[in-house]
């Protein structure tokens, strides 16, 4: 339970914070980090604007007339900046392959960079300004989410990128409108009345999850937007008796949300997807990824796999299990550890290409997914959630038991893509929506983005006008 009387003041001490953090105290590893997770938004971002749940986004604004001077990624579209952020926003989530956060288990990026952007056709925004916005941004996002403590919060049925999503983007635009003071920590106070996202999705593979940043960025920028006129909001609206730390989770840590506030940026701890599913996934695939490898594991000589599990995980990707073996939707697919074993033993990796319809049919992948077993370990949920480590056993139909096991998966900051990585995965992504000249000139913008004027510019560079 939060106490006032010994958590007071949180909301106005993260407020103060984000408004007045500078890039000039960042380091040079922190604006490199803004750069290599801009680019991980560009190419996600690019390549999520072709699905189905982007398009009826984009869809539903044409529908109403909300034309505007903000680019929405991907298209030839203009709409209002809220509502360039909003499918941005979604069309970053779309594909499940956005940065990730692991003690929080939330997706800041997917917050942050369509916020800024947007912000640029509200107010001139630098490349700086830019870069220390987001920066602030994934501060509040990822401070909120650990505060909450994600097992805790998913139990009450809530997705935290929404939630605390809301507070990110309002801290993003309240600072890029210059507010200060009281008039900054409204802005907090009225996104807290906006914060939102149900975990109902799960139950039919719905689309509702990716709107969830899109809806937390519309709405941020509402409450900046509001503050700056006047508008009041709660000051106490993390640590309140009826605040959001209380509201949110059974049992929140408030110290948390301030805890090394300016001495370790949440940014450098976030980490990106190789895989295209779940967080929950991407170390289990990894593990079956190396014993394909080393032991030349045949999908139809597989006679059982299992999976070591977080605990806080099993009800995204696990559980009800017939569900998961039985993916009927690519969210379903997305959100199934099952199929995601399944696809990895047989193919070799967890790409776009295999979450498509038609996959978990396949013979090959039917017969894995009816033998996949998740199971919690205690060790692995004393790690948890700093880390998400885990391992994974494959029993033959020759007899061998082969096991792989690890701490740090493919994308975490102490096992992180490379630089050259990133820009594959950006080249790959962005290929089925802009050329190779139009590909070069983002990764050069985005690597100078510090000596950017107006960052405008890179939006026009991810449209498609």
């Amino acid at each position: 339970m939060v106490r006032n009387n010994n958590e007071s003041g949180i909301t106005q001490s993260l407020a103060g914070f984000a408004a007045n953090v500078t890039y000039e105290e960042l380091s040079p590893d922190v604006v490199d980090w803004a750069k290599y997770l801009c680019l991980d938004f560009a190419g996600v971002t690019l390549n999520g604007s072709t699905t189905d749940s982007a398009k009826a986004v984009v869809q539903a604004l044409e529908d109403v007339g909300r034309s505007g001077p903000s680019a929405i990624v991907g298209t030839d579209k203009r709409v209002l900046p809220e509502y360039a952020a909003m499918a941005n926003g979604t069309a970053f989530h779309s594909i499940e392959m956005d940065d990730i956060n692991n003690e929080a288990s939330l997706h800041p990026g997917v917050v942050a960079y369509p916020t800024a952007l947007a912000m640029a056709d509200i107010t001139t925004v630098s490349g700086k300004e830019f870069i220390s916005a987001v920066v602030a941004g994934y501060d509040v996002i990822v401070r909120l989410g650990r505060a909450l403590k994600p097992k805790e919060h998913y139990a009450r049925g809530f997705h935290p990128t929404g939630t605390c999503g809301a507070f990110g983007a309002a801290a993003v635009a309240a600072r890029l409108l210059g507010l200060q003071g009281d008039s900054y920590t409204h802005a907090l106070g009225i996104a807290g009345s906006q914060a939102a996202g149900s975990m109902e999705y799960l139950a039919q593979g719905a689309w509702t999850k990716r709107l969830h940043p899109g809806w937390s960025s519309h709405s941020g920028i509402w409450a900046a937007l509001l503050a700056r006129a006047g508008y009041t909001g709660p000051t106490t609206i993390l640590e309140g008796r009826d605040g959001f730390l209380t509201a949110y989770s059974g049992d929140p840590d408030p110290s948390l949300v301030l805890k090394d506030l300016g001495e370790e940026y949440q940014i450098t701890r976030t980490g990106v997807k190789p895989h295209a599913c779940c967080r929950y996934n991407q170390g289990p695939i990894d593990c079956l990824l190396d014993l394909r490898q080393t032991h030349n594991i045949q999908p139809m000589e597989v006679e059982e796999v299992k999976i070591g599990m977080l605990s806080a995980g099993m009800g995204l990707v696990a559980s009800p299990e017939e569900a998961k073996r039985n993916p009927t939707s690519v969210v379903d697919m997305q959100f199934s550890m099952p199929f995601a074993a399944a696809v990895a033993l047989t193919y070799g990796r967890a790409s776009l290409t295999e979450y498509a319809p038609g996959v978990p049919d396949r013979p090959e992948v039917r017969h894995i997914m009816d033998r996949v077993q998740c199971v919690t370990d205690p060790e692995l949920d004393a790690l948890y959630p700093r880390h998400f480590p885990t391992w994974a056993e494959v029993r033959t139909s020759d007899g061998r038991t082969c096991r792989s096991e690890l701490t740090y998966p493919k994308g975490d900051p102490e096992n992180p893509v490379t630089w050259d990585e990133m820009r594959e995965k950006f080249n790959t992504l962005s290929a089925p929506v802009i050329g190779s000249q139009r590909q070069q000139e983002i990764i050069a913008a985005i690597d100078s983005l510090d000596q950017m004027d107006d960052v405008r510019q890179l939006a026009s560079l991810l449209s498609t006008e």
